[in-house]
């Protein structure tokens, strides 16, 4: 449990929630939440779940930190089991294990690169046979490597960006809809920069906006099936890949040109997720949700 500071309503987060960060970077990519100053806000001690996912099973993907670390939490706090899936972050892979097992649910830990589609078969196959079934696929993970052009975006960094934010979205997805069945649902993480684009994240950007298309695609394909599929698209968010990405002084200002004059938290975000996941939002299919401090709106 996070407890840098109390959960508070809109007014008192506004007011006292970090709105600038000390410098800090991480040369490693997706980065690692426990070398974080602070910590982000995964989880409102305050939310009690109503049952919402009773004895769903979720898997998802970048699981072990930020968003994917709120949204475990919340589902386990709504009654689902999870298994994450994380790159090899262990540590922090099993600080959120044990936040979920505190909630009394079960965690699988799968640690692997999802670009392979053995991997990811693995984890379709493994989620399965330990936890009983696949009601609800989360693909959350993705890279971000800054540039101050396209002329400095290299071959290599473009296919990279593409391998891990959409094609491993699209083979774990892929691998996993055999088990999914009537009810199901899919929710992948998209990004603000789909829609107002972003001059250092040109790779990034155009990702992300190939995750919003195939959300809408794949929503016209599974509707019959029973099967929703819709994204979150969150805007700056305080993660563990903001320091592996940017320099260190970016970060004193992350988030400051928001509409809201600050960047979000993860906890910020979690219920969109389970919004999507139960049955809520039962007539909610290709849709994409803004989680973004209102910066969606200067586009």
């Amino acid at each position: 449990m996070n407890d840098l500071y109390p959960y508070l309503g809109y007014k008192e987060v506004c007011q006292q929630v970090p709105i600038q960060f000390p410098p800090q970077h991480q040369p490693v990519q997706p980065g690692l939440e426990t070398l974080m100053v602070p910590k982000p806000v995964f989880e409102n001690p305050n939310y009690i779940g109503t049952g919402k996912l009773k004895n769903k099973v979720a898997i998802v993907t970048g699981g072990d930190s930020g968003i994917g670390r709120a949204v475990s939490v919340a589902f386990a706090k709504e009654g689902a089991d999870i298994c994450i899936v994380y790159y090899n972050e262990h540590e922090d892979a099993q600080a959120t294990k044990s936040c979920i097992e505190a909630q009394g649910r079960k965690c699988l830990l799968m640690s692997g690169d999802i670009r392979g589609e053995t991997f990811c078969k693995n984890v379709a196959d493994c989620t399965v046979s330990t936890l009983g079934g696949i009601d609800i696929l989360v693909n959350n993970a993705g890279v971000q490597f800054p540039q101050t052009g396209i002329e400095n975006i290299s071959t290599d960094q473009m296919r990279l960006t593409f391998e891990v934010n959409f094609f491993g979205m699209f083979i774990m997805t892929k691998l996993t809809l055999p088990y999914l069945k009537n009810g199901s649902a899919i929710i992948n993480t998209a990004s603000v920069t789909a829609y107002v684009g972003e001059d250092q994240l040109i790779d990034y950007s155009s990702t992300k906006g190939a995750i919003v298309s195939f959300t809408r695609a794949m929503a016209h394909s599974l509707v019959s099936k029973g099967i929703r599929v819709n994204a979150v698209a969150p805007g700056p968010i305080w993660t563990p890949l903001q320091p592996a990405s940017w320099s260190a002084d970016y970060i004193t200002t992350f988030g400051s040109d928001t509409p809201m004059k600050r960047p979000g938290q993860p906890v910020e975000l979690a219920p969109t997720y389970v919004y999507l996941a139960s049955c809520d939002s039962s007539y909610v299919t290709g849709q994409v949700l803004h989680v973004d401090g209102g910066q969606s709106m200067q586009s």
